[in-house]
């Protein structure tokens, strides 16, 4: 794996057309444009850029406290050209950052291997599942004990 170094920064509403364009799923759903438009302006969305280049972003995360009012994170997406290059886990650390109470919070489904081995780095442990979500596919919940 080819490590780069991110800047990290909070995405405003200028930034949204670049993340659409970035998320696959979001090219084709106009619920997830919605999500990522709503998380940009509440300033739940942090992009990551390469340095020299802040108008297009290389991934992006969204961290709420809509999860039982802990810290969630709800999603991260690299670009597919930009993927194993450490830019999930440098987003996943500023979000851990960004982390207001003692435990943060994720969900990936079970197949997901790449994203359980991200968590697993970065010192998540998996505290439960829920079923029925994507028939056949368990969404797995993992924390992690923040300093905060």
């Amino acid at each position: 794996m080819k490590t780069v170094r991110v800047n990290i920064r909070a995405a405003m509403s200028a930034d949204i057309a670049a993340l659409i364009e970035l998320d696959s799923i979001a090219q084709r759903s106009l619920q997830r444009r919605a999500y990522i438009e709503n998380a940009a302006i509440a300033t739940q969305c942090w992009l990551a850029t390469e340095p020299g280049d802040g108008a297009s972003p290389v991934g992006y995360g969204v961290l709420n406290q809509n999860f039982f009012e802990h810290d969630f994170v709800s999603l991260i997406v690299v670009g597919e050209e930009s993927r194993r290059r450490g830019i999930g886990i440098a987003i996943l650390r500023e979000l851990e950052t960004q982390c207001r109470g003692p435990k943060l919070f994720t969900s990936t489904n079970e197949s997901n291997t790449p994203m359980r081995a991200l968590l697993s780095q970065c010192g998540f442990v998996e505290s439960g599942y829920i079923d029925n979500l994507d028939e056949g596919d368990r969404e797995l919940i993992f924390v992690k004990r923040t300093s905060a």
